[in-house]
């Protein structure tokens, strides 16, 4: 892998498999691979979310995802899990912890939530936080080294909430979906960033416009052809020499009218997406 121009921070590039649901594992790695990026997050593989059951189907065991992983030049960033802080149940626990063994065979150090909840009131903002004590107990006890990274997705959309649950929670590491706080809270991704660049160690990107879709007051669109203004956030994200992982989160999986994800990388290559990626500049 090349080294970035100008002595700028190494981030990650890579996309989630919700836009390439269907492939295999060594299929999903190879298209990174085709496109240059250096990682793939994991949410679906062979027509299914539920990682583990594949995982276990196709690799029989922890130890054998890390020798499929081995000979690959593009690594996993993330396993995305289903979790939510707010409303985790006792069976929800259990079948985060799932993932745990394999994240650890293959190294994979961040394991995706949710927020969860809708207001982060106080109430909500209290089981976030004791789902958050029950992950730093167990993962303490078990000598876990992965990370449970909080998605903003759910009441940490929110602008006012967000500085909240970092003032509660100060050494959480985030995924900061750029598109959500900026379509469902309103927020300029320059300001969002203000709020979450100490704590976030993955960002989703992702463009639309204002027009309404199937399911969403709005609808997504390749990356460069929309609304989102991307060369601010880079521009922000180049100030505070981000280091971390930058992933396209192309939904085709919950948006099926979509185009291939392949168009999608195309346009965020053509359109300079990952300018702060170390891949291919």
């Amino acid at each position: 892998m090349t080294a970035v121009q100008n002595d700028m921070p190494l981030v990650t590039s890579a996309f989630s498999t919700l836009g390439c649901a269907d492939l295999e594992l060594d299929e999903a790695l190879g298209l990174a691979a085709r496109h240059g990026l250096d990682a793939i997050e994991l949410r679906a593989l062979g027509g299914t979310i539920d990682l583990v059951a594949y995982f276990t189907e196709r690799f029989g065991s922890p130890s054998g995802l890390a020798e499929a992983l081995k000979t690959s030049p593009v690594g996993l960033c993330a396993f995305d899990t289903s979790l939510r802080l707010v409303g985790a149940t006792r069976q929800a626990k259990e079948e985060f912890l799932r993932y745990l063994p394999w994240a650890e065979a293959a190294g994979v150090k961040s394991l995706r939530v949710f927020d969860g909840g809708e207001t982060g009131d106080d109430g909500e903002l209290a089981e976030a936080l004791s789902t958050l004590d029950w992950w730093r107990e167990t993962a303490e006890r078990e000598g876990f080294e992965a990370e449970m990274v909080i998605e903003t997705h759910d009441f940490l959309a929110m602008p006012d909430a967000i500085p909240r649950f970092i003032e509660a929670a100060p050494g959480c590491a985030l995924l900061w979906d750029t598109h959500h706080t900026w379509r469902k809270g309103g927020q300029n991704p320059v300001d969002t960033w203000k709020q979450v660049r100490r704590n976030t160690r993955h960002l989703h990107i992702k463009d639309s416009v204002s027009r309404p879709g199937p399911r969403l007051p709005y609808s997504y669109v390749v990356p460069g052809s929309g609304e989102f203004p991307m060369a601010a956030l880079l521009s922000a994200l180049a100030a505070d020499r981000y280091a971390g992982v930058m992933s396209l989160e192309w939904e085709k999986l919950w948006h099926t009218e979509l185009p291939p994800l392949e168009l999608a990388l195309q346009a965020a290559r053509q359109n300079e997406w990952w300018s702060l990626a170390r891949s291919g500049k």
